[in-house]
């Protein structure tokens, strides 16, 4: 007799041609984390971690019938999204996602290389359909610029103030990504209604392709393993930190990273550097 399968976590994604972001990253990290990766696609890109060649999204009811099908089967414990590309796709997963699973929305507007992978238009259905059902919504800086309408978001302290806005638009929980903030540690801050946590960890000296998404996956995989918010937030903060330490260098010259099992990297379980400050972001 067999044995049944790991946890049960869904992204519904664009998919990147050289695999370092996209779904390619999300499933990647999914099995390393030991999660049985399930796959919504919403776009074929062309891309390498120089840019994007070009894009051509899934039909909407294309998208919907991969949700149906995936939810005729298998207990999904947490889904995620990444590029949606237009209203109808946003529609659609609005539609199709069941009620009750933990949702981490990533709300991927443009690619690290300036390309536009959500339409303007889109954005009011984002904000509308989706934030309010997201348990987390894990903007990086602009994103979290677009969606709080505050700019410019440069220190933790204006992160903060965006995260508290974008709070009012539904969501649960918002992880602003420090990534693009300033100061010498990668900084990342949970906000909810209950409390703000602020994680960091040391910046390394170079460019990264995938980290948004690797980081989403993360926080995805183990809120699939029955972790609360907070916990899932601090384990995946300490996985992304060997992750990025342990990145590889593309032909580009830009960083990939190369996820696997936690325990692969020393201290993967929140022995990595990782320390909380409060200090530095004004409670309220």
């Amino acid at each position: 007799m067999g044995r049944t399968l790991p946890p049960c976590a869904c992204s519904i994604a664009g998919s990147d041609s050289g695999g370092g972001a996209g779904l390619q990253a999300d499933l990647k990290v999914f099995a390393g984390l030991g999660v049985w990766g399930l796959s919504v696609v919403t776009a074929v890109t062309a891309q390498n971690t120089r840019g994007v060649a070009g894009i051509s999204l899934t039909s909407p009811p294309m998208v919907s019938l991969q949700l149906e099908t995936l939810c005729d089967e298998f207990e999904i414990l947490a889904m995620k999204t990444g590029m949606l590309g237009d209203s109808g796709i946003i529609r659609a997963v609005a539609r199709g996602i069941p009620e009750g699973v933990p949702l981490v929305l990533d709300p991927v507007m443009v690619s690290t290389s300036g390309h536009a992978l959500l339409a303007d238009a889109a954005r009011d259905d984002l904000v509308r359909l989706l934030l309010p059902r997201a348990t987390v919504v894990t903007p990086n800086a602009r994103e979290a610029e677009v969606l709080s309408g505050l700019s410019p978001i440069r220190d933790l302290r204006q992160a903060a103030d965006a995260g508290r806005k974008i709070l009012e638009l539904g969501p649960e929980y918002v992880l602003v990504k420090g990534g693009h903030l300033s100061g010498n540690r990668a900084a990342d801050l949970l906000l909810s209604s209950s409390g703000e946590w602020c994680l960091s960890t040391p910046r390394y000296p170079y460019e990264i392709h995938g980290a948004g998404c690797c980081f989403s996956a993360a926080l995805c995989a183990y809120l699939a393993h029955g972790l609360d918010v907070p916990e899932a937030f601090g384990r995946a903060k300490a996985y992304m930190d060997g992750l990025v330490r342990n990145a590889r260098r593309a032909p580009s010259g830009i960083h990939v990273l190369t996820p696997g099992p936690e325990q692969s990297f020393p201290g993967g379980t929140g022995e990595t550097g990782s320390s909380v400050s409060t200090s530095t972001v004004q409670q309220k």
